[in-house]
């Protein structure tokens, strides 16, 4: 009879939290902390709640994959919570016998659904317990956490990526930037080629002051001999 009661009360929180759009896990906090005038929730409702929602997308995929006709996104609110329950202690509750969860599913049913969700539910609980073995437990919260590291991981080594690739960028712009400026002007630098211009005005003063003096020798010579020969030509006349 405990148990029994602690479906009910499970149920109760799982339609209430379906109905609304709520996660299961947050109404049932919200249960826990404040029952209001209920009596507070039993040890086995709240680990039924936690087990629905631990591994709602096993359970809902094995009743879609065992249901006719009707996909769970489709039933009315309090069948396919009557069926998670049960679908729980089928699959992941090894102290319940099948036969029990299938029984008490099928007495909620009679209290709360019609005759034709009466035979439905009979007949999608059989043939999910005679294909149990297709469900293996596994930890649904660990793979969730594994895909969401997955994609964190991915997220950092694009982050990464994009972060070398503006360094990179960054690098490029600047050494752009540094060949296209100007070098600066450096006074010791232009000495040396000052000197040497100094030097070369200087080699060609000398050189024109030496062609000058050459070219004043030259007529120097030219004026002592045609004076000589004037001399000549006067003393052959005397």
């Amino acid at each position: 009879m405990a148990r029994s009661t602690a479906r009910k009360r499970a149920l109760n929180t799982l339609y209430e939290a379906d109905e609304k759009g709520q996660d299961f896990l947050s109404l049932l906090a919200e249960r826990i902390a404040q029952p209001g005038a209920q009596t507070p929730l039993p040890d086995y409702a709240i680990e039924i709640v936690r087990g629905v929602a631990d591994n709602r997308v096993t359970i809902d995929r094995a009743l879609d994959e065992h249901s006719t006709g009707w996909k769970i996104r489709r039933m009315a609110v309090v069948d396919r919570n009557i069926l998670r329950i049960a679908a729980w202690e089928i699959l992941r509750n090894d102290e319940v016998p099948d036969k029990v969860a299938i029984d008490e599913a099928l007495s909620l049913a009679r209290t709360l659904s019609d005759d034709d969700s009466l035979s439905f539910i009979h007949g999608l609980l059989s043939a999910l317990r005679a294909d149990k073995e297709q469900y293996p437990v596994r930890n649904e919260d660990d793979e969730a956490e594994a895909a969401d590291a997955s994609e964190g991981d991915e997220s950092s080594e694009t982050a990464v990526s994009a972060e070398a690739t503006g360094s990179d960028a960054a690098t490029g712009s600047s050494d752009a930037a540094e060949s296209t400026e100007p070098a600066p002007s450096n006074p010791a630098d232009s000495q040396p080629d000052q000197q040497a211009s100094d030097h070369q005005n200087t080699d060609r003063q000398a050189s024109e002051q030496e062609t000058a003096a050459q070219e004043t020798s030259t007529q120097s010579q030219d004026a002592i001999s045609s004076s000589q020969m004037d001399s000549g030509v006067s003393n052959t006349t005397e």
